[in-house]
């Protein structure tokens, strides 16, 4: 018995990653594959998972350098960058901050910009920015992806792509955004399509590619885009 349960066990460690799912569907048992994803891929796609406790920050930085700008980087390589310039023992009590970022970010020879907004502006921004938000007395960074009617769709490094109504996204955030800005910004990217609740119904993708026009709103110049 026990080991018939450790094999199914095992078959369904086998699965638990994308894989080729073969389907008998045509005459004649011709098999076709079809690609499947597990729920787990598919709550993280194009998200950095944060490996340590006080590093929700880079894991986060580390999503919007990746899929915004197609940067070479992970959670690991902005830890190091980030502690050169950073109170190593503040970090290990109390995280890294927005200022910590923000060095990161010019020593690699980006832009960073922090905006105090309010609320009702919050559908204006049309780029993948870091917040800070306070979850049951926990502060903690996500990236912020888009705002939709009455959702605000962020990417969280621990517990993957999450959507969370407007009011309790307001009740636990700071009111600030921090924006990354430089050359080689992918309009298109996959951080403002974020996935829907496998549970959403009739969904309707509104999802474009933001203008030009839209970012120099938020400190881009013409010349990034060139």
């Amino acid at each position: 018995m026990r080991i018939a349960l450790l094999a199914a066990l095992i078959g369904l460690a086998s699965v638990a990653e994308a894989a080729q799912m073969p389907i008998a569907a045509l005459p004649g048992g011709t098999v076709i594959y079809k690609p499947v994803q597990s729920l787990r891929e598919r709550r993280f796609a194009d998200l950095v998972q944060q490996k340590t406790d006080f590093s929700c920050g880079a894991a986060a930085l580390a999503t919007v350098l990746k899929q915004a700008y197609w940067l070479d980087v992970d959670e690991a390589h902005i830890i190091e960058g980030m502690l050169a310039n950073s109170d190593q023992e503040l970090v290990k009590t109390q995280g890294f901050s927005m200022l910590d970022m923000k060095r990161y970010v010019e020593s690699i020879g980006m832009r960073a910009r922090g905006y105090r907004i309010a609320p009702e502006n919050l559908s204006s921004v049309s780029i993948p920015v870091v917040v800070l938000m306070d979850i049951r007395g926990y502060k903690h960074f996500v990236v912020l992806q888009r705002t939709e009617k009455d959702w605000v769709y962020v990417g969280d490094p621990v517990l993957g792509h999450k959507r969370y109504a407007f009011d309790d996204f307001i009740k636990g955030w700071n009111g600030i955004i921090f924006a990354v800005i430089g050359p080689g910004y992918d309009k298109a990217n996959a951080l403002l399509d974020p996935p829907v609740p496998l549970s959403a119904k009739n969904h309707i993708n509104n999802f474009h590619p933001v203008q030009d026009a839209e970012l120099m709103e938020f400190g881009f110049i013409q010349s990034d885009f060139f």
